[in-house]
Order: C-alpha cells, then sequence, then structure tokens
C-alpha cells in the first residue's frame, strides 16, 4: 500500500478537519449560553492560558540554541527583545509576533 491518500480519502479528511474545526468554534456557544455566567474554571483557563502557551512556545523555540557556541543565541535573543519591547509598547499581538519572526529571519539570513 503506497503512502498516498486516494481522492475519497482526501475529501474524507478535509470533512473531518471542517467539522472539527467547526464544532470547537461553535460548541462554547451552545453550551454557554449568553444568559448564564461560565463556570469559574473556565474563565480561570480563559485568562492564564494565553500566557502559559506563549510561556512554552518561547521554550519549545529556544531548547535547540547552545548559548556555549557559535553565535551564543544573539540572534534569538534580539528577536525576543524586539517582541517584547515592541509588545509591551503597542500592545498588539500581531505586530510584536510578526516583528519578532522577520527580525529574526534576516537576523539569521543576512547577519548571523
Amino acid at each position: 500500500m503506497s503512502g498516498t491518500m486516494t481522492f475519497y480519502e482526501q475529501i474524507i479528511t478535509i470533512g473531518l478537519c471542517v467539522l472539527g474545526t467547526v464544532i470547537t468554534r461553535f460548541l462554547p456557544f451552545a453550551v454557554f449560553k449568553e444568559s448564564k455566567t461560565p463556570p469559574q474554571f473556565i474563565n480561570y483557563i480563559g485568562k492564564y492560558l494565553p500566557s502559559a502557551v506563549f510561556g512554552m512556545l518561547v521554550i519549545y523555540c529556544l531548547k535547540d540554541v547552545s548559548f556555549l557556541s557559535g553565535w551564543h543565541g544573539l540572534p534569538e535573543l534580539i528577536a525576543i527583545a524586539l517582541t517584547a519591547a515592541l509588545h509591551l509598547w503597542r500592545r498588539n499581538m500581531l505586530l510584536s509576533v510578526s516583528a519578532g519572526t522577520i527580525s529574526y529571519m534576516l537576523l539569521i539570513h543576512f547577519v548571523f
């Protein structure tokens, strides 16, 4: 059996992805009616989970950086500093993450 999917398998896969996306987008509105107050646990997750996810992403991005050889993680540290500074200044997630990513790519391709 080859590793490629048939046309029908591709259609089924796309359909399941669409269904999963639609369910996860609309299920909270069906479960938590506008008139009802969400449970305290849901409020807690909504408040603290985004920060935890971004912290985990930073750790994941830095896991293979060698601070003892090469450029000692300098491109990564510059990009992180730029991202943090922009976010503290403008409070715009799209701007800060985009600028940090672009600056990192430019640094590793043209400077370091």
